[in-house]
């Protein structure tokens, strides 16, 4: 496992598509499950075909399976830490929780598991964006052209416009210059590992 998650997706694959498996380690909201044989009939059976247009399934080093649900751009995961979803049969899902540090976020991903198999689709409701999520896509797009080689002024061009780069780059204020050196100085961060800090705080 490197950066956090089980394996790297391509660099250009679309967000949506892309499928990414982070680890319980990093992701508070993982909920790890056991997952109990039971009958067809059982009013707690729960089979993976049923959601296998949203479902992705991998398997670590260490035999045990992890579950990505998701639409592209609202996703969950279960981690099974005993049986398993594979095979034609059914089985109760018991959830295994312990603590009070992540229970919130991963009592959100029962609650979002919950509506998913009533609905057979994701509540937006139960998706509110990040805080500060604007910022965050601003310093990605600024760590983009930095590697790309752009100086500040053209990246507050691509951000905010030739316009008003004009009217206030050399003004009185360096507002401009200073918000694109903030977004790059996040992305230098977000690049050495905060990106962690997303998952534990979502």
């Amino acid at each position: 496992m490197t950066g956090g998650f089980f394996f790297a997706e391509r660099p250009d694959r679309s967000a949506p598509d892309a499928l990414l498996f982070w680890s319980a380690d990093v992701d508070g909201s993982v909920v790890s499950v056991r997952a109990e044989p039971v009958a067809a009939a059982d009013p707690d059976a729960f089979a993976l075909a049923r959601l296998a247009g949203r479902a992705s399934l991998a398997r670590g080093d260490d035999g045990r399976e992890h579950l990505l649900l998701s639409d592209g751009w609202r996703r969950l995961r279960l981690d099974v830490v005993e049986g398993t979803l594979l095979g034609e049969g059914h089985v109760r899902l018991h959830f295994e929780m312990a603590g009070f540090a992540q229970l919130e976020a991963r009592l959100l991903t029962i609650r979002r598991l919950l509506s998913l198999w009533r609905k057979e689709r994701f509540l937006h409701a139960l998706f509110q964006p990040l805080a500060g999520l604007a910022h965050r896509l601003e310093a990605l797009r600024v760590a983009d052209a930095r590697s790309a080689g752009a100086s500040y002024r053209e990246i507050a061009v691509a951000l905010y416009g030739e316009q008003r780069v004009g009217a206030e780059w050399e003004g009185r204020s360096d507002f401009l210059l200073s918000r694109v050196r903030r977004r790059a100085a996040e992305a230098r961060r977000m690049e050495k590992g905060g990106y962690r800090a997303l998952l534990r705080t979502r």
